[in-house]
């Protein structure tokens, strides 16, 4: 493909960037052409730029996505420390773009009196993946606090969306096609206020029910209804278990961690045999919450 001249824009952009560097599991082949913006304007004006045929794939922390070793046809757009704004507006809403932390998010509404979102400190990515898939923990979910959005689509143009233009479901958004989250302005309470204890106590029960120091991506699999994945993965007694250098938690069963040497395949391959054998010993069929993405190495 084509790269973008690099001269035009003051954001960073790379041809064959290797994927391992920007996901929390550390794998994954080179992407074509990563590209990290300046601000939103100039996301706009790369967008309007780019061939109407080249591949567009959105990155933020790089948790919950698993990019397989041969790495990822056409262009990955990274809005983590870039769409980094989040403020208080004039109306009374917090606006977040899609790059900041959820962790961050947490800590300004403690900062502002405003609430209740210590949720999202337990939540290990950005806004724009919150969005896309209502991301939420310890009893709370992204789009319980969203009045709307701001969306652009492949021409670089940006809207505002309200909020019930969109289907929301546990771990799944429904919404206009070709079309992707910028922004969100979340509505919150002083009457709730989030508190600073709050958060830390949130903090320090991720770190002490899951594998918060070593490589993964978050949970892999969404929990089935009236039961979670976790227990039916340890149930099926594969604690422990592993395929080369990617294993399933000790600590936490719906996490797979990467011991330092695994490859996106080894990764890969263990979710595909977690799938197997609880479908075999509980006749369940886990729905992946992770995304797949790229393409398998030659």
């Amino acid at each position: 493909m084509t790269a973008p001249t690099r001269s035009l824009y003051a954001g960073m952009l790379r041809e064959h960037e290797p994927m391992s560097r920007h996901t929390t599991w550390g794998v994954g082949g080179p992407a074509d052409l990563y590209f990290k913006p300046d601000n939103l304007d100039e996301l706009c004006r790369f967008l309007a730029e780019l061939p109407a045929d080249q591949p567009v794939s959105w990155l933020g922390l790089g948790s919950n996505v698993l990019v397989r070793d041969g790495g990822i046809r056409g262009i990955v757009i990274a809005t983590h420390g870039a769409l980094d704004q989040i403020e208080y507006t004039d109306g009374g809403a917090v606006r977040v773009e899609a790059g900041v932390p959820c962790a961050k998010v947490a800590k300004f509404c403690a900062r502002q009196g405003l609430g209740p979102a210590e949720f999202f400190a337990g939540i290990p990515g950005t806004m724009g993946g919150a969005l896309a898939m209502n991301a939420g923990a310890f009893g709370g979910e992204t789009w319980d606090a969203v009045t709307a959005v701001e969306v652009i689509d492949r021409q670089g143009r940006v809207r505002l969306r309200e909020a019930g233009e969109y289907q929301i479901g546990y771990r799944q958004v429904i919404g206009p096609v070709d079309e992707w989250f910028v922004a969100a302005q979340l509505e919150l309470a002083t009457a709730q206020p989030t508190r600073v204890e709050g958060i830390r106590k949130i903090l320090a029960q991720r770190k002490s029910t899951q594998p918060t120091g070593e490589p993964s991506c978050g949970s892999v699999f969404r929990n089935p209804r009236g039961d979670y994945a976790a227990r039916l993965i340890e149930a099926a007694g594969l604690k422990g278990y592993r395929i080369g250098g990617a294993r399933i938690s000790q600590k936490h069963a719906n996490f797979i961690v990467n011991d330092g040497t695994a490859t996106a395949a080894d990764v890969e391959a263990l979710i595909k045999h977690v799938e197997t054998s609880v479908q075999c010993s509980a006749g369940v069929r886990l729905e992946r919450e992770v995304r797949i993405l790229g393409t398998a190495d030659d």
